[in-house]
């Protein structure tokens, strides 16, 4: 296979859905989630692993899915299940892939064993496409290694921070997944910071993981907004209700993403005329100002705002 292009792709909300459940995969095809991954692993219970795979398959190939990034989550390569879970797959529904979640990687070695089973499964099923990786970072072990992670494949897309196993991992005291407990100021700030980080350094994008309560609004919205202030680009669903509580807090406001084109605007009319800034409602804009703007503008972009 050539090199992997990686695409753009939206990631304001990925949602989880068990794979397990025609109905739920279903709801969740007919979704207005930017991103869905059909879950082998937590949500599934090991009775019913094997045939979850079958499910989803079915469910990849016979649903219409829209726009949406249509991932599968499976089971880490310490699991008996992990090898199957991507042969089968990729055999039964591989042309209808976009990308593959792998779940509790320590190092590097563990995300190249996936990697290594889809070079081969592209070549004997002679698929058009690649399938994309990517990573939830849930073990201490893999914080530590997240730059090497990060940059180990070009298949990779997307680092996504697991808080709840990683509160396991770590022995961190928290009440609920994605609450931080008695900790004075953000028990996660410097996962979610180094992760993020190791996703922008390599141009990649990183994701906040679940919030368990899917009924504290203002709880999650909070945490997305703090996820999206370091950099993030979206956050998880593990409930539809929260499918447009991240849609909100990751989509740029129209007047914030007017502002931008302005600023680029004339930052673009001064460049042309020679100059290295310009004056907008007051303010001077350099390179460094579109720089910033180029963010907000890259993602409407994407949106189609």
């Amino acid at each position: 296979m050539s090199t992997y292009i990686r695409p753009a792709r939206l990631r304001r909300v990925q949602l989880s859905v068990p794979g397990s459940s025609e109905k739920m995969l279903a709801k969740a095809a007919a979704s207005n989630a930017d991103h869905v991954f059909c879950d082998l692993e937590d949500a599934v219970a090991p009775s019913a692993k094997v045939g979850a795979r079958d499910l989803i398959a079915n469910a990849l190939n016979t649903l219409d899915w829209g726009r949406k990034t249509r991932c599968v989550r499976i089971n880490d390569v310490t699991t008996p299940w992990c090898h199957d879970d991507i042969i089968t797959l990729v055999e039964k529904a591989g042309r209808n892939i976009d990308t593959i979640m792998l779940t509790k990687p320590r190092n590097a070695s563990d995300v190249m064993f996936l990697h290594h089973m889809l070079s081969q499964l592209e070549q004997k099923l002679k698929l058009e496409r690649s399938i994309g990786i990517e990573v939830l970072i849930e073990e201490v072990e893999a914080l530590q290694n997240v730059e090497e992670i990060a940059a180990c494949t070009d298949r990779m897309e997307c680092l996504i921070f697991g808080m709840g196993d990683y509160s396991a991992s770590q022995g961190i005291d928290t009440r609920a997944i994605g609450e931080g407990g008695a900790y004075p100021g953000d028990i996660f700030h410097y996962a979610r910071f180094r992760v993020t980080m190791a996703a922008r350094a390599v141009g990649i994008d990183a994701v906040d993981g679940p919030f368990g309560n899917f009924r504290n609004e203002l709880a999650y919205r909070e945490q997305a907004i703090q996820a999206r202030s370091l950099g993030m680009v979206g956050k998880w669903a593990i409930h539809p209700a929260q499918i447009d509580w991240a849609l909100d807090a990751f989509t740029p406001a129209p007047e914030a993403v007017a502002h931008a084109r302005k600023l680029e605007a004339a930052y673009r009319e001064a460049e042309a005329q020679g100059l290295g800034a310009a004056q907008v409602d007051g303010a001077m804009i350099d390179a460094a100002t579109v720089r910033l703007v180029r963010n907000t503008l890259v993602k409407a972009d994407l949106i189609g705002m």
